[in-house]
């Protein structure tokens, strides 16, 4: 058994899986759920179905290749389905992730804001104390105006 050293690069290992990039497969998915989700999908599949069904029961039996009921068209759309789902969940998932990060940055940004305000409140508050122990124009010009009446004229 080898114990694997952080010191030396791992030994390259042969592998049946198929390796991806999870990151380029999520942001296919989510383009393939964003196209799902749209109106020109739906069209795009009627369309397709309405062809289908059209061309197995009005063309002639050797050309068409999927007679009344249909079991080759339920089976392709039970594949599409089947793709689909896992790949619409796969992009929620994706959402989701992004939506909690950016919920952690807002409550974050919210918190800064909060302490901001919390401080500017406080600085208000002392320059708000401060001014009022602050001798006014008006108080210095009466407290003049009362040491000059008080004061005996010298002549």
């Amino acid at each position: 058994m080898a114990i694997d050293r952080l010191d030396q690069p791992r030994e390259l290992r042969r592998s049946f899986r198929p390796h991806y990039d999870p990151e380029a497969f999520g942001k296919l998915s989510e383009e393939i759920a964003r196209f799902l989700g749209t109106a020109r999908f739906i069209v795009y599949m009627t369309v397709f179905v309405a062809v289908w069904i059209g061309w197995n029961a009005l063309a002639p039996d050797r050309l068409a290749f999927d007679p009344y009921p249909f079991i080759f068209l339920t089976l392709m759309l039970s594949l599409q389905a089947s793709y689909a789902a896992p790949l619409i969940l796969l992009a929620q998932n994706r959402q989701d992730d992004r939506d909690r990060v950016q919920y952690e940055q807002d409550r974050l940004a919210g918190e800064r804001n909060q302490a901001d305000i919390e401080y500017l409140t406080r600085e208000v508050a002392g320059l708000r104390m401060a001014i009022g122990e602050l001798a006014t124009r008006d108080f210095l010009r009466s407290e003049l105006q009362r040491f000059s009446e008080e004061r005996p004229e010298s002549s």
